[in-house]
């Protein structure tokens, strides 16, 4: 597995690579001429990306971690299927926080805070360095010579890079521990991230599937399989010759009846039923060892039909409001039922936002508002004093 990690300044991307190398046994890759910070921890370097990739290829059942990745890498790194690009975001007043404690510990001169902004905003966007922006100065220190900051040189903007990203990581917390727990959730070296499982599979494409839904209610996608081919899929949605749901078609959806009511005045077609036509009870009866995949788990109605034509498997990945009775149906008829949840391809972790409270900001002199008074009263370009 080789995981590139990219995001913006001081967002956690050493610390994630650190934790690769030490609990996972990755090694670091980096550039002769990286602009990051250098690292505590042995690494291999290289002149070029071209160079990296093809010490990563010619070594594929290896683990490796860069966080040099930038436009030009990303396309040589992104068509090898081994390798995953995770991006690492933080709120920008975490990020602040952390950028002048670093620099406290290193004896440097932090930035204030408009030109860390101003900064995060030329990585992040490409803005050009002569764009009307930087003629802002930080009234807070009027007189602190500009300091910049190491960024990956790239005509791509850090945001695009973001955007394309497999796995994204919200790192909002205080402390290393915290964030070593978060990966360890998160499993970030499951390797059904790289080449997904055949229920993984399948399940992306119910959910694929659902995207084509015109219901009003909910959007849902199934699939049947037969020895791991798909013979039909379904979305929910008004039949073929009716005006489509999202277009009117049916007044029941449309005029945002309570879940479970008024169901014997709906048009729409569930998507298990869809699937279940579109194969015919043909392919699909007793004996041909058909699975179901649906992104919802299937209310009673379709239950019923599922049993019916025989199918002999239901996978599942969201719950829905019977599943215990669902379950109890198919049960009684020798379904098996069981619920799949995959490692998404573009996850996002949440963080608790208790854990980001006053606290965190009370720690940061230039929110606090009696600091604040304090230093506008020291500034001599402050006019309201």
């Amino acid at each position: 597995m080789f995981i590139g990690i990219t995001g913006p300044l001081c967002s956690g991307k050493h610390t994630v690579a650190q934790y690769l190398v030490e609990k996972h046994n990755f090694t670091y890759l980096t550039l002769t001429d990286s602009t990051h910070p250098s690292v505590d921890y042995d690494c291999v370097r290289f002149h070029t990306l071209k160079e990296m990739q093809i010490y990563v290829t010619e070594r594929w059942l290896e683990n490796f971690v860069t966080c040099d990745v930038d436009g030009r890498g990303l396309w040589l790194f992104k068509k090898r299927p081994f390798f995953l690009l995770v991006s690492i975001e933080a709120p920008i007043s975490v990020r602040f926080q952390r950028h002048v404690q670093r620099c406290q510990q290193n004896g440097e001169n932090e930035l204030g805070l408009l030109e860390f902004v101003i900064q995060n905003d030329l990585a992040l966007f490409n803005i050009p360095e002569d764009d009307s922006t930087m003629l802002i100065t930080d009234p807070m220190s009027p007189s602190r010579p500009r300091k910049q900051l190491s960024t990956t040189q790239s005509h791509t903007p850090l945001y695009t890079l973001m955007s394309l990203s497999d796995v994204t990581i919200a790192n909002a917390y205080q402390s290393v521990p915290q964030l070593h727990a978060c990966l360890d959730d998160l499993d970030l070296t499951n390797h059904e991230r790289l080449r997904p499982s055949w229920d993984t599979y399948f399940m992306h494409l119910s959910d694929l599937a659902a995207r084509r839904s015109n219901c009003m209610k909910r959007r849902v996608g199934c699939i049947l399989v037969r020895d791991s081919r798909v013979i039909a899929t379904g979305y929910n949605g008004t039949p073929k010759g009716l005006r489509n749901c999202n277009e009117g078609g049916c007044q029941r959806c449309n005029d945002a009846t309570p879940c479970g009511t008024g169901l014997d005045r709906c048009l729409c077609m569930h998507a298990e039923e869809n699937a279940l036509l579109e194969a015919g009870r043909e392919r699909v009866g007793p004996g041909k060892g058909v699975i179901l995949y649906c992104n919802t788990c299937p209310c009673l109605g379709c239950a019923i039909k599922i049993v019916q034509t025989g199918v002999k498997e239901v996978v599942f990945s969201k719950s829905y409001g019977m599943d215990d009775f669902i379950a109890k149906v198919f049960a009684e008829a020798g379904v098996k039922l069981r619920q799949h949840s995959p490692p998404s391809m573009r996850l996002e972790m949440q963080v608790d936002v208790t854990e980001v409270d006053s606290s965190i900001i009370g720690k940061m002199g230039w929110m606090n508002s009696d600091v604040m008074r304090r230093r506008g009263s020291q500034d001599p370009n402050n006019h309201n004093s």
